[in-house]
């Protein structure tokens, strides 16, 4: 058995689930376009450029979740998710997750966006299991706060491996590991496989694959 890792944004799907959530929640009024939408524009080209500040952004993503009802983001995120991301899933994407999970890989969506956006999006690829930023909840209604360690840069690795420990796995256990990803904030965690793959890669990530001989794909329609 091997194991499979996908990041999700840009890679799994052709743009940012965490920036269209909220331009999603723009859109609906939810958040004030004069308040969040500039904001929103410069934590997401500070993720591209690689200096985004992990716990200034989540503060930002995940305090809006505590002021409304669980039962009112569910319906949103349902609405969100058929709008705005399924349509962004593309037929080589879920061809190069299906092929892994045929081949009886152990699959894993490894992602910074937070769980409560990304799940819908695990379920509907079957990827069974989701290491996304997990936000706090008490008696099921959000705090606006992060649990735990964020999915991000080498956060990603401590969480992949919490989990395999978890399920009495580790890295040895696999004799390949892959990950997928678009992004340069994701080279701690494709520098630890085997068999690193650069999906729609940035610049830098090109840049870092191509001097070390790792596979550079596309998965754009």
């Amino acid at each position: 058995m091997d194991l499979a890792l996908f990041d999700l944004d840009n890679t799994l799907i052709s743009g940012d689930s965490d920036f269209e959530w909220a331009q999603f929640l723009i859109a609906k009024g939810v958040l004030d376009r004069d308040l969040y939408e500039a904001r929103n524009i410069e934590f997401y080209e500070q993720y591209k450029a690689g200096t985004l500040n992990i716990d200034a952004f989540l503060d930002f993503q995940l305090r809006p979740l505590a002021h409304h009802p669980r039962r009112v983001l569910d319906a949103w995120r349902d609405e969100f998710f058929a709008q705005r991301i399924r349509p962004l899933i593309n037929a080589k994407a879920r061809t190069l997750v299906d092929s892994h999970r045929q081949r009886g890989d152990l699959c894993a969506l490894v992602t910074a966006t937070n769980s409560f956006v990304t799940a819908p999006v695990a379920r509907d690829l079957a990827i069974a299991h989701l290491i996304a930023t997990i936000p706090a909840h008490e008696q099921g209604e959000f705090t606006g706060c992060v649990r735990g360690i964020p999915s991000f840069r080498e956060g990603k690795i401590q969480r992949v491996e919490a989990w395999l420990e978890a399920i009495g796995l580790w890295w040895g256990s696999f004799a390949r590991t892959w990950f997928y990803s678009d992004s340069q904030n994701d080279l701690p965690l494709l520098s630890r496989v085997s068999n690193p793959v650069a999906v729609d890669p940035d610049a830098t990530l090109r840049a870092h694959a191509e001097a070390l001989g790792w596979p550079v794909t596309s998965l754009l329609a």
